[in-house]
């Protein structure tokens, strides 16, 4: 099965969506490509979805992690690896807490159950998009018991914010909470066009690449609780 795309025109926002289920696959492709925004492509193995990425990668990857010929962790690697810019969320039935760091950890954006959709997914992938990080709740709280439960670590850390200025700080904590550069900028009274800069910082001093990793890295060294 070659990958398929709905033709939609190039200036959509292109997708690349990831899941052997067929019923699934094209529920989320026709809740996807109704809106004019979205141009889809669909994939139902790793092998057809690494052939799908191009020379240019899709602007947003959405992937199961069970796959017949492989892990879509294996994919997320590569693909935040290749195309720094793409934003990849999870949709899958693995609630598991080592599948969810492992997607988190290698460049995952957001991450929810399949037994989680939203009603809207091409509104949460605008979100996506925009800057949010949609995680579903379960899962929110299983990053949350992994960071509480590192050995020799205190179930609730005290602060630690000697790295991190406090605006950045501030900026984290704003991530943390899934809102938008712009929502960020707007409650801290900020420039929309600072916050990047921040948040480059606030990555390099964690020594992370993704909104996902950041957070992670943040709760588990006591950078900010939720």
């Amino acid at each position: 099965m070659a990958p398929v795309s709905d033709g939609q025109p190039t200036s959509a926002i292109r997708v690349l969506l990831v899941e052997d289920d067929a019923p699934t696959r094209w529920r989320l492709h026709d809740a996807l490509a109704a809106p004019a925004t979205f141009a889809v492509t669909t994939a139902a193995t790793l092998a057809e979805a690494r052939a799908a990425l191009g020379e240019t990668g899709p602007q947003v990857l959405l992937t199961d992690l069970q796959l017949p010929d492989g892990h879509g962790v294996e994919l997320i690697r590569e693909t935040r690896q290749r195309f720094p810019q793409t934003e990849i969320m999870v949709i899958s039935i693995l609630g598991d807490e080592e599948s969810v760091i492992s997607a988190i950890m290698v460049g995952a954006t957001g991450y929810i159950l399949k037994d989680a959709f939203p009603t809207d997914i091409a509104a949460t992938v605008r979100d996506l998009v925009a800057g949010h990080s949609p995680i579903s709740a379960s899962i929110a709280r299983f990053i949350v018991r992994r960071t509480q439960a590192q050995p020799g670590r205190s179930p609730q850390p005290a602060l630690n914010t000697t790295r991190l200025t406090p605006r950045e700080i501030d900026i984290l904590w704003g991530i943390a909470k899934g809102f938008s550069y712009a929502d960020i900028a707007a409650h801290l009274g900020l420039s929309r066009q600072t916050v990047p800069g921040h948040i480059k910082s606030i990555y390099r001093k964690l020594e992370v690449n993704t909104r996902g990793e950041a957070v992670f890295e943040a709760l588990q060294q006591g950078l900010i609780k939720l």
